[in-house]
């Protein structure tokens, strides 16, 4: 058993992934220097103009100031602000909804946009606005919502007249392109675009894609402008500043996240309720493997699960299955396995049934490639970086 989970941690080595860079660079010479500090790009573009603010806690300057506080003290005006997914402060847990409210420290009213079925600002709510600004740190990952968040601001502001900005952030998913293309068929907020899961770009590039290739609804496009960072590649080593979710507090969490997510689509724990959200996975109908946890929330909460701990194994730079074809292989009970949002979390039915199938890691890979040969095309006319 134990050379079984070697096995499985050092799979990582043997990805065969869509490198975007020749390697992922150990440090850049020059740091980085996100958008948001690029002010001289976009100051006077918001001279007398009414401002919403689409961000949360990782909107920050180098320095840790808030992207908001940065902008007011520059006289920006802005009226108000739209919180994604885990709120503007970015203390909501995952999938919980989120309440309007104000902020307590600067009085601007905060706009939900995960509540009850609402997305995307409404026309009445960007009536006394002129400019959205987005602005959020991302992890490169089809099914992470910012995406989605992002996507639906740039709809509200076609079809509302408003310009749209987003002030650019490295992706530490985005030395790499690999996964299944999305099955339109399964279109949801965990995945709203022909992309694969993985997709090797920054928000702005990915906004410009978006807009370009026609994908908001009805075809329609934005004002947009793209601030781009400075001193950035897909190559560059970017440790995050903030965690840009409470489930993704660490580099390897990051790292590991577009290969552990697929847990989220099956009863077994991904790790959340303990200290190392997708750094372990596990579930009382697993064998016993020498690693153990009970989870004090979530899924299998206060119970003891027998399971993989993947905090010191390397980062895989790739999307790895092994993980979760060895779980099917070794639950007790495979017909309940996998759950409805396994396949909306996939983008399709495709890799469910060929992990039923008996199909290998590196099997369902080589499925990706016809489709990741030809979505780094259409990415290639969208880059800002080398």
């Amino acid at each position: 058993m134990k050379t079984l989970f070697k096995a499985l941690c050092l799979s990582a080595l043997l990805c065969a992934f869509v490198p975007v860079s020749a390697q992922k660079a150990a440090q850049t010479e020059k740091a980085v220097e996100v958008g948001a500090e690029q002010s001289s790009l976009y100051l006077k573009l918001l001279k007398g103009k009414r401002v919403a603010f689409v961000g949360n806690h990782t909107s920050v300057m180098a320095d840790g100031q808030h992207v908001v506080d940065y902008l007011l003290s520059k006289g920006v005006n802005i009226v108000k602000i739209f919180a994604p997914e885990h709120g503007f402060r970015g203390e909501a847990a995952a999938g919980a909804k989120i309440s309007d409210e104000v902020d307590q420290k600067t009085g601007i009213p905060v706009v939900s946009l995960y509540g009850s079925g609402k997305y995307k600002p409404s026309p009445e709510a960007l009536k006394d606005v002129d400019v959205l600004i987005y602005d959020i740190q991302d992890v490169g990952c089809r099914f992470y919502t910012y995406i989605s968040t992002l996507t639906y601001v740039m709809e509200a502001g076609a079809e509302n007249g408003k310009q749209v900005m987003v002030f650019d952030r490295p992706n530490p998913n985005g030395y790499y392109v690999d996964g299944n293309i999305l099955d339109p068929a399964f279109k949801s907020f965990v995945g709203m675009h022909p992309v694969p899961i993985v997709y090797g770009m920054t928000s702005g590039e990915y906004a410009k894609m978006v807009n370009g290739e026609g994908w908001l609804k009805d075809g329609v496009q934005c004002d947009l402008t793209v601030i781009p960072c400075k001193n950035y590649t897909h190559a560059t080593h970017y440790d995050l500043p903030v965690p840009p979710s409470p489930n993704l507090a660490t580099a390897k969490s990051i790292a590991l996240y577009p290969s552990l997510c697929y847990f989220e689509g099956t009863p077994l724990s991904e790790g959340r309720g303990t200290p190392w959200p997708f750094e372990v996975f596990g579930s009382p109908l697993l064998p016993e493997t020498g690693f153990t946890f009970t989870p004090e929330s979530s899924k299998n909460k206060g119970v003891l699960c027998n399971g993989v701990d993947l905090r010191e194994a390397p980062d895989p730079g790739c999307i790895d299955l092994k993980y979760v074809i060895w779980a099917y292989d070794n639950y007790e009970k495979k017909d309940e396995f996998f759950k409805k949002f396994f396949d909306t979390l996939c983008g399709g039915e495709t890799i469910r049934k060929q992990i039923e199938a008996g199909m290998t890691a590196e099997e369902i890979r080589a499925t990706w490639k016809p489709g990741i040969d030809e979505f780094m095309k259409t990415r290639a006319k969208y880059l800002l970086y080398e």
